[in-house]
């Protein structure tokens, strides 16, 4: 091929560059971080842990660059074909008006039901959020998207939450929140009612960034063939790495538990 010898044995003989060596050893870190987080941080938040658990400050689009040479699968997605009916029972006022930024817990709280796939079947997960810290306080799986299934979520929060008193409940028009069942469940314990805009998610914005976030480093990437081995991956993700491990871009890459600890040592 008329390649020189000694270009020939260098090639394969000599010492890397230290920016190979640097990057090939910021790759295994890069690499590392992706497998302990199972798989669900991007470019953004492996930047942060490089710097925070590492010490290691280089630019988000290096980190990005590495990453790709990587090949690191992507997540697939999946949607149901239908969705659940609107119900206009009664006033349905905005009074969040998108002020999702909370001064402390339990003053506003917010609700939204998705759709996860087991078994070849739709099931619905109903949430419920604490807009202080973004933390979901409770969460209840089941196969019908009704209003018992929006009352059971929110008895559990607000039970879970030791009752607390002059709180607001913002969710979506859906007829579980506009049931008249589920509204004087809601006054019966003096919680003011919330709603987006019809047909704007917007008003839900931080709801829907959760689901993004949980079907795209978690369910969207997994098969269920059961009921329970969905229960068990949304307990895994909630409960194990959400509010416990997941550093959070609008707290300030806080998890929710450090963000409502430093509030309670602070008061």
């Amino acid at each position: 091929m008329e390649v020189n010898r000694s270009t020939y044995y260098k090639h394969f003989h000599s010492k890397p560059a230290p920016r190979t060596e640097e990057n090939q050893h910021i790759a295994s870190l890069i690499l590392r971080i992706y497998s302990v987080h199972n798989k669900r941080l991007g470019a953004y938040k492996i930047h942060y842990l490089l710097q925070r658990d590492h010490g290691i400050h280089i630019s988000i689009g290096r980190v990005y660059r590495l990453m790709k040479t990587l090949q690191l699968p992507k997540m697939s997605t999946d949607k149901p074909k239908h969705k659940a009916a609107n119900s206009d029972c009664g006033p349905c006022n905005n009074h969040l008006q998108q002020d999702f930024q909370q001064k402390a817990p339990n003053l506003v709280w917010a609700s939204d039901i998705t759709y996860l796939k087991a078994g070849g079947k739709w099931y619905y997960l109903c949430i419920i959020m604490d807009l202080f810290s973004q933390k979901i306080i409770a969460w209840q799986l089941s196969g019908k998207a009704d209003v018992e299934l929006a009352a059971a979520t929110f008895q559990k929060a607000y039970w879970k939450r030791n009752a607390p008193y002059g709180l607001m409940f913002h969710s979506d028009r859906e007829s579980q929140n506009t049931a008249l069942s589920f509204r004087q469940l809601l006054d019966s314990h003096h919680v003011v009612q919330s709603f987006s805009k019809k047909g704007y998610p917007f008003d839900n914005a931080v709801c829907e960034c959760f689901f993004k976030h949980l079907k795209r480093e978690e369910t969207n990437w997994r098969n269920y063939h059961t009921l329970q081995e969905l229960y068990t991956s949304v307990f895994e993700y909630i409960e194990g790495y959400y509010y416990t491990r997941r550093p959070h871009s609008s707290l300030g890459l806080l998890t929710p538990n450090e963000r409502e600890r430093l509030y309670w040592e602070q008061h």
